[in-house]
């Protein structure tokens, strides 16, 4: 079988793994069992992708990201340097918790910012957008900002990634790609 992705000659694959084509995973990276990467995904140096972890199509892992099992990207998502995902809600050195991990969803066209921790059990929505150390441990819906620790929605954010302002009917038009949104009872749609 031919292989259509590139590995660093210091990336770890462990075997089970598929990996789509034109992936490429960078040095000292560690892709562990039965993973399943999109093709065109980027896997930044120093990264760890634990077993049974997915990504979608494109997703950009940035440096020193760790992804824990149970932990699934959908496409286009994009993973800050140094971000990271918790797997466990009450973890201890002596207590094997193997059993309670619990599942995280990132939804197509999320960025989490560097240095950001998502706690386990909270899922991400489409194209929202998680500002640099921020700590998310509640759902985020999908084309929200949000920033801090604990994290709070700060505004909403088109696909391209610019703030959007609503006027009072509830339009908004993103100035980088002139698509429209509408917001209503809370929520965010592209028009």
């Amino acid at each position: 079988m031919i292989q259509d992705y590139f590995a660093h000659e210091t990336a770890v694959i462990d075997s089970g793994c598929q990996i789509g084509a034109n992936t490429k995973i960078w040095h000292f990276s560690h892709i562990m069992s039965n993973c399943i990467l999109g093709e065109g995904c980027n896997i930044g140096q120093n990264v760890v992708v634990s077993p049974d972890v997915v990504l979608g199509k494109s997703v950009k892992v940035q440096n020193n990201v760790s992804i824990y099992t149970g932990v699934i990207c959908e496409d286009d998502v994009f993973l800050g340097p140094s971000m990271v995902f918790t797997n466990v809600i009450n973890p201890r050195s002596a207590v094997n918790r193997k059993n309670e991990y619990m599942k995280t969803v990132v939804r197509k066209g999320a960025s989490i910012g560097a240095n950001a921790t998502i706690v386990c059990g909270h899922d991400i929505g489409e194209f929202a957008f998680i500002g640099a150390g921020a700590v998310v441990t509640k759902e985020v819906p999908a084309y929200a900002m949000v920033v801090g620790n604990p994290a709070r929605q700060i505004g909403w954010m088109s696909e391209h990634g610019t703030k959007l302002i609503f006027n009072e009917d509830g339009l908004a038009v993103c100035t980088e790609s002139k698509e429209q949104y509408q917001l209503e009872n809370g929520k965010v749609r592209k028009l």
